[in-house]
């Protein structure tokens, strides 16, 4: 009989906290050690490391490891983000997320087995890549994780996540998540050491054997050949499309962002997107005019639904692939041309009913300095009435922002033009959304994705990222605050 995935004592019983600490106890808990100078990265490996091995991955997207593991980048820099004892909760946060999946009765009990490398027949990483990919296609998780394993030995963090992507780029057709999974999982390990990959990386590529046709909900259809024909229609693997950027695309960066971010038919997106490549825009700047165009969305729509993050996500950890050796032209290509397929995205598109102010509209209100501003968006987020769970049910989809969220935005339009600092409201942001734990990581993955996207936004079109701070705020406020409302009785916050 194979045996369970082990660590060496140290790490085992650092997992071993997390997989048996009572629910009841695991917040005081967590505070203790970090009290006593555990560091957050090995808190938050044991948390990964738990979750991967000893709790069942379930078909849909809830429950198991995807959520808490693709929190694991974010909430350490929302961690790194806020001061004195407030930088603890995100870390409690993850670590009683992670417990909570491993004392849930439908996820164990669980147990990863060993397994060993194994190359393809004919060997090599393309050979050994293209076996894994038939292996998930055919449904043999196990194969494709013992390919998978080879690969990590063999072949380099991009060339890896390549032969992944190859699968899961199709695959954001049906659920976002066989993307986003594996990318996320990728910002762990480069936050708590790719060491770990081959307990961490065994999940994702699990997962994307599964069959989950999620868009049946949205009757959207699942044939991805349309976005590979717009490579040939353009010649977009042909014409030595340039990655990076320079100020000279400002101009062309702008109009597209502008036509994406206004579109009534997100089925126009991906000719967009090819057509300006195919003109000699370059990756970096295609992705950065998607980015401007997504946060431009974001804040068109009404949509309340507080998991809504993948509009930001989505973009944010596209931008890093595009980054990464290893990672082929086509499969760069192919992520930017099918970013708007996710399910999660899609339905925001019957939702988009609000006007965005522009910079040069006139003030709506007498200007306010950059501290009442900061106290006008607080207020307004948490004035904001309870959800009526009773009429919505676990239907998500069907939420609507209430008219507080859109004056929380508003006002963040004027901290924006007004030309206050926008740390202090990233700041002041991740300290309420801290509170949060309804959205299981959501809304520590937005926050980090609109902060990164607003620094790597280039002037005059970084505003929209630092708005949306201040929606995504409000749309999260109060869903549940279980885990901070324990917590504010045992730290200073």
């Amino acid at each position: 009989m194979p045996n369970g995935v082990r660590f060496s004592p140290e790490i085992e019983q650092m997992v071993a906290f997390v997989e048996e600490t009572d629910p009841a106890d695991i917040i005081d808990r967590t505070l203790a050690r970090l009290r006593d100078g555990t560091p957050p990265k090995d808190l938050l490996r044991a948390g990964d490391l738990a979750v991967a091995r000893s709790t069942e991955l379930p078909a849909h997207h809830h429950g198991g490891p995807i959520h808490p593991v693709a929190g694991t980048y974010p909430v350490y820099h929302t961690s790194q983000l806020l001061s004195d004892e407030m930088a603890y909760l995100p870390i409690v946060q993850h670590v009683t997320l992670c417990n909570k999946h491993l004392h849930a009765p439908n996820m164990g009990p669980y147990v990863m087995p060993e397994t060993v490398a194994m190359a393809a027949d004919e060997g090599g990483v393309e050979a050994t890549g293209e076996a894994m990919r038939a292996a998930l296609q055919t449904r043999h998780p196990a194969l494709a994780e013992k390919h998978l394993l080879w690969l990590l030995e063999n072949a380099s963090h991009g060339e890896v996540m390549d032969a992944i992507l190859t699968k899961a780029v199709p695959k954001n057709l049906e659920d976002d998540h066989f993307f986003l999974f594996p990318a996320f999982t990728s910002r762990a390990l480069d936050c708590i050491g790719w060491k770990w990959a081959p307990v961490l990386m065994r999940p994702p590529v699990r997962y994307l054997s599964q069959p989950y046709l999620y868009t049946s909900v949205l009757k959207r259809s699942t044939d991805f050949a349309p976005f590979e024909a717009l490579l040939d229609e353009y010649r977009l693997l042909e014409n030595d499309l340039p990655l990076h950027t320079t100020s000279r695309e400002t101009e062309a960066i702008g109009e597209l962002a502008d036509r994406i971010g206004h579109s009534v038919s997100f089925d126009l997106i991906p000719e967009m997107l090819a057509k300006a490549m195919g003109g000699g825009l370059s990756l970096e700047g295609t992705a950065e005019a998607l980015s401007i165009a997504a946060a431009t969305i974001f804040l068109r729509t009404s949509y309340g639904n507080p998991m809504d993050a993948h509009l930001h996500t989505g973009i944010n950890v596209r931008r890093y692939l595009l980054n990464m050796d290893g990672v082929s032209l086509r499969n760069k290509v192919l992520c930017l041309l099918s970013w708007h397929t996710g399910p999660e995205i899609l339905l925001s598109e019957n939702k988009l009913d609000w006007e965005v102010p522009a910079q040069t509209d006139p003030p709506a209100s007498p200007a306010q300095s950059q501290d009442d501003l900061l106290e006008a968006i607080t207020e307004m987020v948490e004035a904001q009435p309870e959800v009526d769970w009773a009429t919505i049910g676990r239907r998500l989809d069907l939420m609507v922002a209430p008219p507080e969220v859109r004056e929380a935005l508003n006002l963040g339009c004027q901290y924006a033009f007004s030309g206050h600092d926008p740390m202090a409201l990233f700041t002041r942001t991740a300290e309420i959304g801290c509170r949060d734990d309804f959205t299981e990581m959501h809304v520590f993955k937005q926050h980090q994705a609109i902060v990164e996207e607003y620094y790597t936004t280039r002037e005059p079109y970084r505003w929209v990222h630092l708005v949306s701070a201040a929606k995504a705020a409000a749309v999260v406020y109060g869903k549940r605050q279980d885990v901070y409302n324990k917590a504010k009785e045992l730290i200073k916050v």
